[in-house]
């Protein structure tokens, strides 16, 4: 049986697809993303180490109020192990995945400075 990990990456949504083939080879301020990473008991959609971001990309269960509950206790843990999480909705990215990317961008460059 595979890893929970390799699962979630074999069966990305459309947005993570599209979003990790920006993120993928360096190509955002030359930092390196990994998908579907183990942080702690948690797998992160895209995790950089070197700027310690977690980028989530939530789908429409995650507008509900328990996911809603979970996802905020997440990131406050997330947040204490000295990570930034960012989160964008899967229509944020299908529909604006420039904007998503240049966001990142910019949040990549304050982590430098």
């Amino acid at each position: 049986m595979p890893s929970r990990p390799r699962r979630l990456r074999q069966q990305a949504t459309r947005a993570e697809q599209a979003l990790w083939q920006r993120l993928r080879d360096r190509q955002v301020e030359g930092f390196k993303f990994r998908r579907q990473e183990p942080v702690g008991p948690f797998v992160a959609d895209f995790l950089c180490y070197e700027a310690r971001l977690i980028v989530e990309v939530d789908g429409g269960q995650h507008g509900q109020d328990r996911q809603e509950r979970k996802d905020a206790a997440r990131t406050v843990r997330l947040c204490q192990d000295g990570f930034t999480v960012v989160r964008y909705g899967d229509n944020d990215v299908l529909e604006n995945i420039d904007g998503v990317v240049a966001d990142l961008a910019a949040r990549l460059k304050r982590k430098e400075s």
